[in-house]
């Protein structure tokens, strides 16, 4: 039966190639380094169970054999971040076409080149309705369970590389030039590739850290949430601020809520939970457009266009991001408390 472990598998490896092909790439000042950072990124994706069994037999304790693991990681993650640091992820060469080559093949190939990106979600969507639809066909490849998730995941996998299989097709390259733009990708995204991981465990510790108690204990005190208003204004700006530090709404959200939105907003002032979720989320929203912590949205698109600036994404979106928040501080502030 399949299952997500093996998609851990795939992505590791896949990183493990890249990480060979950058200790090999001696056009990179920094192909060791650049490789170790791969390496060990896709170490992180091959251990996981394995090393989560070998622990629990060596300490004979399910617990002892989890904390060891996240140890293990947390040692790897340290190494990286240090890689990075230290300018430890660079460019290299790429074996790609020359730019007149380029440029005859995107005549030659005109809107035909966005066929493998449009084949991703026409076959992620395909395989989600197969599945929720065809009796059995959920229990023949997954087993016993529910598997939601999995289905989308899996789904979207097979999207891919029907992507990929169209796209070698219509530029007659070979596949293992997909590995080198793959590692041109990364090489050119570099240590934001792996900020959204690292933020969703930032949200993690903030919210077991009780941090959304420490915040509704500073609002109570030291701000004048007994005003409707200014409490309304400091959870719709708490939501953009935090969502600006830790690069995540979804993170930033139960934080804020446990802090302001329930115990002032809802409890205090009688508010509307509903309302109050759906506008939180877009102030967090508005946070996303004007940090580099949201590194999927504003520096990995900076990257891969190859703009001069890494911040022009979030220049550009700034004032649409002010703008926005003003407008829900009034917008949560009428319809809370209809």
């Amino acid at each position: 039966m399949f299952q997500q472990q093996y998609l851990f598998y795939l992505a590791g490896l896949i990183l493990l190639v890249v990480a060979l092909l950058s200790w090999r790439d001696k056009a990179n000042p920094r192909r060791l380094t650049t490789g170790l950072f791969w390496g060990l990124y896709g170490l992180m994706f091959l251990i996981g169970d394995w090393a989560y069994r070998l622990a629990e037999q060596l300490t004979g304790s399910g617990a002892e054999g989890t904390r060891s693991l996240h140890i293990l990681v947390g040692i790897l993650v340290v190494a990286m971040a240090l890689i990075a640091g230290f300018g430890g992820v660079r460019l290299g060469s790429y074996h790609q076409r020359s730019e007149s080559e380029r440029q005859q093949s995107a005549s030659r190939l005109g809107n035909r080149l966005f066929l493998p990106a449009l084949a991703i979600p026409l076959v992620t969507v395909a395989g989600v309705l197969a599945f929720n639809h065809i009796p059995g066909l959920e229990l023949a490849v997954f087993g016993a369970g529910n598997h939601s998730t999995l289905v989308t995941l899996f789904s979207m996998t097979l999207g891919c590389l029907v992507g990929w299989l169209v796209a070698l097709k219509m530029s007659r390259e070979r596949p293992t030039q997909s590995l080198q733009e793959t590692r041109r990708l990364l090489d050119s995204i570099g240590w934001a590739f792996i900020l959204p991981q690292i933020l969703a465990t930032l949200g993690l510790l903030f919210t077991t850290a009780g941090v959304g108690s420490a915040i509704a204990h500073l609002t109570e005190q030291y701000l004048a949430v007994d005003n409707r208003f200014i409490a309304v204004a400091v959870f719709v700006v708490g939501m953009a601020l935090l969502t600006m530090i830790m690069g995540n709404a979804f993170a930033a959200f139960p934080i804020v809520v446990a802090g302001i939105g329930i115990p002032v907003l809802v409890l205090q002032h009688g508010g509307n939970p509903a309302v109050m979720a759906a506008i939180g989320m877009f102030s967090g929203y508005c946070g996303t457009l004007m940090t580099p912590m949201a590194a999927n949205f504003n520096i990995v698109p900076a990257a891969l266009l190859e703009l001069p600036d890494r911040n022009a994404v979030i220049k550009a979106q700034t004032p649409t991001g002010v703008l926005l928040l003003i407008v829900n501080i009034f917008l949560l502030y009428f319809l809370m408390f209809l």
